[in-house]
């Protein structure tokens, strides 16, 4: 038997499922590049969700509770149609974490 290699089937849901839990835990891999004019770069989304909900803490001395308060308050514009933005908050004294994927087109 040690000699035996067996393979296992996974479906597409379950992939799906293992990715989506992949890139909560590891957004990075999400990363998508992009030819600039003169250089590639990142998306930035994710940077300035960051920075208003830093922004946020240090003007109220709380992270938001939702996205949709960055965008009310702070002016954060998110294209909906193109991203989707995971964002959980633990305690109103801990950073959120923030994780923005691109939908597919």
């Amino acid at each position: 038997m040690a000699d035996e290699i067996k393979s296992i089937y996974l479906g597409p849901a379950a992939m799906q499922t293992a990715l989506d839990v992949t890139v909560r835990r590891f957004p990075s891999i999400a990363a998508r590049l992009r030819k600039g004019v003169f250089w590639y770069y990142l998306q930035q989304l994710e940077t300035a969700l960051r920075r208003a909900a830093v922004a946020c803490y240090a003007a109220e001395g709380v992270y938001p509770p939702t996205v949709e308060y960055l965008q009310q308050h702070y002016g954060v514009q998110i294209e909906e149609e193109r991203y989707i933005v995971f964002y959980e908050i633990f305690a109103n004294n801990l950073m959120p974490d923030i994780t923005v994927l691109e939908k597919e087109r």
